[in-house]
């Protein structure tokens, strides 16, 4: 009887854990919210009317019960929050702390993909794979990225830590951390754009112009050697 007792007292205090850590966990997510959207107003605001909270929301709370391998119920409620918010986050991926989706429409994060903390994606970005291959097929999303609206991230590549993904993009290949990437496919710019966590999207180096001078550079030093 002492026994079942103290089975219950544990299974009470977990449950307080759990609680008190997801509580903690919205609370964190809103603060975020509030930090990296001039356009927040109030946390009643965020509650009501963000539709990258209400996917966030519904994923972390379909990702607790994916763990625990409950059937059928965390698909049907990401399915759901897909439905009212334009949003599609598999229960299985796994996201970090500070996770931000601003507007949201259009996003699609697949099963195994892996986010780190305080990352900022905009609308329209899919973080997917490249066929039908089994196994870690979706992307690794390092700490501090931020990704830019219907930018691309395909396969099972790395996104490294502190790193720009410029709006429309499509990357297939791995990214060095403190890289920006530009154009269809990414091209890789070592120069920073990167402002206390936003991504400046009108001051991204287009890295095709920036070979060029560099080529013309090396020819006009080229053709001062010749003349001397």
């Amino acid at each position: 009887m002492l026994n079942s007792f103290s089975k219950v007292d544990e299974i009470k205090k977990r449950s307080k854990i759990a609680i008190f850590r997801g509580i903690k966990r919205v609370k964190d997510d809103i603060e975020n919210i509030m930090d990296k959207d001039p356009a927040a107003k109030s946390v009643l605001e965020i509650i009501l009317l963000y539709p990258g909270f209400h996917a966030l929301l519904a994923y972390r709370i379909a990702n607790k019960l994916y763990k625990l391998k409950v059937p059928f119920i965390p698909g049907l409620i990401s399915a759901f929050a897909r439905f009212f918010t334009g949003i599609e986050i598999h229960p299985a991926a796994l996201i970090g702390e500070k996770f931000f989706i601003d507007h949201g429409m259009g996003v699609v994060i697949g099963e195994t993909t892996i986010i780190g903390d305080n990352v900022l994606i905009y609308q329209g970005v899919t973080l997917g794979g490249t066929g039908k291959e089994a196994g870690k097929r979706h992307p690794t999303i390092g700490d501090r990225v931020t990704i830019g609206a219907g930018a691309k991230v395909l396969g099972n590549i790395t996104i490294g830590s502190d790193s720009n993904i410029g709006a429309g993009s499509v990357v297939i290949d791995d990214v060095p951390e403190h890289s920006t990437v530009v154009g269809v496919p990414g091209h890789i710019t070592r120069q920073r754009t990167f402002v206390q966590g936003q991504l400046l999207h009108n001051k991204i180096p287009d890295p095709i112009t920036c070979e060029i001078r560099r080529l013309t550079y090396e020819i006009r030093e080229l053709k001062e050697k010749i003349e001397k």
